[in-house]
């Protein structure tokens, strides 16, 4: 890693900071068109307190344009920036053709865990760092400065978790963990996350984050992954909404750029 990019990951210690417990919370598949349902999002979680949060923004969502041509998300994108959010890069295109010589589980996670949106399952290296380093390099270009990449649907292979440590980001995550990509250091935070494609399915995830979120209520870190159509679904949101109000009264919001930087200040004080 360079001493510039050392530099500018320098955590932004607060009184807060102090505290044992931590939330974070992701949004997802940030871009263009879905800027509107994402503004109203981060909205609301400002009135419930939430001051910070880790956007997940695509750079060129489902090959729709790169999203750093539209100058007023990208502005959108600095003033966020700038009021202590996170840009955090999130895929490139967040799709994943479907291959000739599937396995059922190819199959199981490409299709029906996700909708063939898994881009980084079974990239190789080469590609993956390409694409990696062209989003760091196309948002580090128009004034923005990501940290961490998370893979579509965190379906991340060996070879694209080592290009994005390659490409000089920070972290990634998975569904069960935080990973530090400086030390190697992987972090147990499972994150609650929403089904909602269809009925049936959006009544199974509200009745296992249910159940989730009280297993998960004495971690360290708890971590609440949204994506934007989670917001037209009330009954959905409403659950969002009352864990997020539990969450506020016993954790300190931040990202996962300042959440790691935390980590790491405790190591060298215990060193």
């Amino acid at each position: 890693m360079t001493s510039v990019v050392a530099t500018q990951f320098l955590p932004l210690v607060s009184a807060a900071a102090a505290t044992r417990d931590f939330m974070v919370i992701s949004l997802h598949d940030v871009a263009p068109s879905t800027r509107d349902l994402a503004d109203k999002i981060i909205s609301e979680l400002v009135r419930r307190g939430v001051r910070v949060c880790s956007l997940l923004v695509v750079p060129d969502y489902h090959h729709q344009g790169l999203a750093t041509r539209d100058r007023q998300f990208v502005s959108w994108l600095r003033d966020l920036e700038s009021e202590g959010h996170e840009i955090v890069i999130h895929g490139y295109f967040h799709e994943r053709p479907r291959g000739p010589n599937e396995t059922l589980r190819d199959k199981f996670l490409t299709r029906l865990y996700t909708d063939n949106e898994g881009e980084f399952y079974d990239l190789d290296y080469e590609e993956a760092l390409r694409r990696i380093t062209n989003a760091r390099d196309e948002f580090c270009a128009s004034g923005l400065t990501p940290r961490g990449f998370v893979a579509p649907a965190w379906l991340l292979s060996r070879e694209s978790e080592r290009a994005a440590r390659d490409a000089e980001l920070e972290y990634t995550t998975r569904l069960r963990t935080v990973h530090d990509l400086r030390s190697g250091e992987v972090f147990p935070a499972r994150s609650i996350v929403y089904s909602i494609r269809s009925s049936w399915r959006r009544d199974v995830s509200r009745a296992w984050n249910a159940a989730l979120f009280q297993f998960l209520e004495n971690n360290v870190l708890l971590r609440l992954s949204i994506h934007p159509p989670d917001y037209s679904h009330p009954t959905v949101w409403g659950q969002i909404l009352r864990f997020m109000d539990v969450m506020n009264e016993t954790r300190t919001p931040t990202t996962y750029r300042e959440w790691i930087a935390e980590q790491r200040l405790m190591v060298d004080r215990e060193a």
